[in-house]
């Protein structure tokens, strides 16, 4: 008696389980579906700006907001909020860069305990190189795309970096 409970209870386990697993609401679709997208588009940016310019997507992403701001410098941490990592990530990432001259450490005169980089003319010239590479990718990556599809996603990804206080 005992043995067909426990079968049964395990079966009942499973059928809740399967039945959980096939009913996922709308918002959680969307994100299983933005992290499978994310993943394989990020391979294949880096694959092509790696084998081009030697660096990675996350690389560019530094490089490309180290650009737009002001005096080309900005602190660690603000750099790592903005390609949305840790703050001992954006130091494993900028050491190997610090090394091949695409970034620079920047004193800060004001505070000492603030660590600031600041993007490199060798740094600066990747970029411009590197763009060039990424906007190909991005087209052929997007070709199936409708611009209006793309504009709407736009739009989510904002509203999202809104409420997740990205800037």
């Amino acid at each position: 008696m005992a043995i067909k409970y426990c079968c049964f209870f395990t079966s009942e386990i499973k059928n809740i389980k399967r039945k959980a697993m096939k009913e996922l609401t709308q918002e959680m679709s969307f994100l299983m579906n933005l992290w499978t997208i994310n993943t394989v588009t990020s391979k294949r940016i880096d694959a092509g700006l790696g084998s081009i310019h030697g660096i990675g997507f996350t690389e560019y992403m530094s490089l490309y907001h180290l650009s737009n701001a002001h005096n080309k410098t900005m602190r660690r941490i603000d750099l790592a909020q903005k390609i949305g990592v840790t703050a001992s990530g954006i130091t494993r990432l900028l050491s190997p860069m610090e090394k091949i001259g695409l970034v620079e450490k920047e004193v800060n005169e004001r505070d000492a305990r603030v660590s600031l980089v600041k993007l490199s003319n060798a740094g600066e010239t990747i970029l411009n190189d590197a763009t060039t590479s990424f906007e190909a990718s991005s087209k052929s990556i997007l070709q199936g795309v409708k611009k209006t599809s793309l504009a709407n996603s736009l739009d989510v990804f904002q509203s999202m970096n809104n409420e997740l206080f990205i800037e």
